[in-house]
């Protein structure tokens, strides 16, 4: 065999041994059920977590169920991001075009690993990037609280992306460098408040989602936490969240506590409209204990 086409043959050899290797490590990695803790559900933490997670912003119904209950996340609304456009499914319990036939190991496995029932990845417009951060027995209530809705039928929409196989392979990949699974862990330094307000915040509240930039990979750059940088749907930008009380954005926790309850209602500015709309009104939804919480931990970030 001349020299060049054993050149050419390893070279193939390789090209398809690496193939092999990245299919391989494109594939997901779901939790089990030894993973799951021994937990008795509750409905209201659950529903709680429903609204300080925002889950309605994007799972509300879409426009062709006008007579659907806007409070039930029926989903189809669309969400555009710089990938392409998403339909949130329906997050109800109907068994045929909601989450009815889910088990608690596969809801998990969506919310915390980003992984689909049919074991595909999903993509983080999703932002389970956030969500594995939350306790498990958290994202289990969430589960229980959606079970309790009423069912809609609402027939899932695809996603209009490009090559979205080849994209979720890809999504695969970046998990090994982009996806941090560990969940948040408590600073005992701190008070009962403060860690409250800053799980809120890493976690179910996912506010490094768009409050935190990114690095070349596009996994948070953890050295420049909620300091702002580009908006993730491609629309200006985010504005940092330190030193608020510095900057003169509001006069005390109290003050931005106040904010997220009544938004512009009460005079505060950019706080109901923009990005922050929907934030501000699932924050609202939230115990007055929680919202304070939320307010200590983001005025303390310096």
């Amino acid at each position: 065999m001349p020299r060049r086409t054993k050149v050419l043959a390893s070279l193939a050899v390789l090209a398809v041994a690496g193939a092999a290797m990245a299919w391989g490590m494109s594939n997901p990695h779901p939790l089990t059920a030894a993973d799951l803790p021994a937990h008795a559900a509750d409905i209201a933490n659950g529903k709680l977590l429903f609204n300080a997670a925002g889950c309605l912003s994007c799972h509300k119904p879409g426009p062709d169920l006008k007579n659907v209950d806007a409070s039930l996340p029926a989903g189809g609304s669309p969400f555009k991001t710089p990938v392409g456009t998403f339909y949130p499914p329906n997050l109800t319990p109907d068994p045929q075009t909601g989450i009815g036939k889910w088990t608690d190991l596969e809801f998990v496995n969506a919310v915390q690993r980003g992984i689909s029932p049919e074991g595909e990845n999903l993509i983080p417009a999703f932002p389970y990037t956030s969500y594995a951060r939350m306790k498990t027995a958290d994202v289990l209530d969430i589960k229980a609280y959606l079970d309790s809705l009423q069912p809609v039928v609402a027939p899932e929409k695809q996603a209009q992306i490009p090559a979205p196989w080849l994209l979720r392979r890809g999504v695969g990949l970046w998990k090994h460098v982009g996806f941090d699974t560990a969940q948040w862990q408590p600073d005992p330094a701190k008070s009962e408040t403060w860690n409250l307000g800053a799980y809120i915040a890493n976690s179910a509240g996912h506010c490094n989602e768009c409050h935190t930039p990114r690095n070349m990979v596009m996994a948070f750059d953890w050295s420049k936490q909620f300091q702002g940088g580009p908006h993730p749907g491609g629309e200006g930008k985010v504005p940092s969240l330190h030193d608020l009380v510095g900057r003169g954005k509001y006069k005390d926790a109290s003050d931005l506590a106040a904010a997220f309850q009544n938004g512009e209602t009460m005079g505060y500015t950019d706080m109901s409209s923009g990005g922050m709309g929907e934030v501000q009104s699932n924050l609202a939804k939230l115990p007055d204990s929680d919202v304070q919480a939320l307010a200590e931990y983001i005025t303390s970030l310096k």
